[in-house]
């Protein structure tokens, strides 16, 4: 079976209204993408986000009269304006397939493995941990992620207590806790996220060591050895002293999801709380904070 495939792009205010014209007229699917490669995986608390630039994509069966799809759009976005989607035939595939032979095993530092449950690791060394793509972020393909995981598996984790603030998939947590940590604390706001840290972690055998909470903050005598936070730059401002807070002294702090011209204002929020900083660590435009607290 063939499909007809209409593309439009659209601002993060009109996607509902997009997707909802064209599921009125018919369409089998609406995916939202990213249309400029601008990630987005970890919204301030209580908000949607989609990307300020969005590509909608629907799906209609072959034969489907798209002018009536395009008209309601029309009227749905921009009244009295003509609007040029790009409408195209697309055979029938098996995606499932097509989407799985992507997702390959990674290898950071020397012996950790991030790698989907249907390939396997070669190197008998390897500490794998197996994780599947899914709802929350974090699989070690992003730069963001890869420089967290990068930073784990050259520093000697074993006997320590690790924090992963905002833990998406728990593959920080998870990671660490198959490096030698002694307990890992994953926090996030999501429910969907904390669901696929708990499947993750009962997958790589290391539940009984993560203790997953919601976002609320562990009490003030809680302090980690080794705090990870993988969000965005702007979360990381706002929750710099609950964030801080959670290192013992001579502790590590590791902070990543920044891009390069948001580091100054980073490292700003992070100074009153006296830490040291070591040489930034940076993959593509993205960059990774790590420091010692002195306190």
């Amino acid at each position: 079976m063939a499909w007809i495939q209409l593309k439009l792009g659209v601002t993060a205010g009109q996607a509902a209204a997009a997707g909802e014209a064209c599921l009125a007229q018919g369409a089998a699917a609406v995916t939202w993408q990213d249309a400029q490669d601008t990630p987005v995986f970890e919204p301030l608390p209580g908000e949607t986000r989609l990307w300020g630039h969005t590509e909608l994509v629907a799906l209609y069966p072959e034969g489907s009269d798209l002018t009536v799809v395009v008209a309601a759009l029309e009227a749905a976005l921009a009244p009295g304006q003509r609007l040029h989607p790009l409408v195209e035939r697309v055979d029938d595939r098996a995606w499932e397939r097509e989407a799985l032979a992507h997702w390959t095993p990674q290898r950071f530092g020397e012996r950790l493995w991030i790698s989907p449950s249907w390939q396997t690791v070669a190197d008998p060394a390897a500490i794998t941990v197996l994780l599947d793509p899914g709802l929350a972020f974090g699989t070690g393909s992003h730069p963001t992620t890869a420089l967290c995981l990068t930073w784990l598996a050259t520093h000697p984790l074993k006997g320590k207590r690790v924090v992963d603030f905002g833990c998406g998939s728990g593959i920080l947590a998870i990671a660490a806790l198959k490096l030698g940590a002694l307990s890992a604390l994953g926090i996030d706001q999501e429910p969907q996220a904390l669901q696929a840290s708990r499947d993750n972690a009962q997958r790589n055998g290391v539940a009984d060591r993560l203790l997953l909470l919601t976002a609320e903050v562990p009490p003030a005598e809680f302090s980690a050895d080794v705090v990870l936070a993988n969000i965005l730059a702007e979360p990381l401002k706002q929750l710099a002293p609950q964030i801080a807070g959670l290192v013992r002294p001579g502790g590590h702090l590791v902070l990543s999801g920044i891009l390069i011209d948001q580091v100054e204002a980073v490292l700003a929020a992070y100074t009153p709380y006296h830490f040291t900083f070591d040489p930034i660590q940076q993959r593509e435009e993205w960059c990774c904070l790590s420091a010692v607290s002195l306190m």
